[in-house]
């Protein structure tokens, strides 16, 4: 992440392949034991279209996506998103991104980043992170 970022910059699409094993992982590694996220049959009798990732799993993509962009030296301060349509296998989750605002704190640049995360149901993740990067 050299050169700094602007107001206005698109971060680069970030593609997931959502898969029953990715929802399933997910929510194990989160600690996360509901049976919508692991057991398709129980989540479609809830009236979901099938099982569903967890906010958890979202939560760690979307810190993915910030970090593949912003690089190792980036700390992300915070995370807010909303929940949309659901994160079911077989639809890939497009991860996009736009600078929103950039601030200088002390010896670090300080950005906050709406992002977006749909599938084709809709909107999945919606929200801005805010992320630091050391200057120089």
């Amino acid at each position: 992440m050299s050169g700094g970022h602007s107001v206005g910059d698109e971060l680069p699409l970030f593609e997931l392949a959502v898969t029953s094993t990715v929802i399933v992982a997910g929510a194990i590694a989160s600690r996360d034991f509901m049976p919508a996220h692991h057991d398709a049959e129980f989540a479609k009798a809830q009236g979901a279209p099938d099982m569903f990732m967890n906010i958890l799993t979202t939560n760690g993509y979307v810190a993915r996506f910030i970090s593949d962009w912003a690089g190792p030296e980036a700390m992300i301060r915070k995370i807010a998103i909303r929940l949309g349509v659901p994160a079911i296998p077989g639809q890939p989750l497009r991860f996009s991104g736009q600078v929103m605002q950039t601030s200088q704190e002390g010896d670090e640049c300080v950005m906050e980043v709406a992002i977006r995360a749909a599938n084709e149901l809709g909107d999945h993740a919606t929200g801005k992170v805010v992320v630091s990067l050391p200057l120089g």
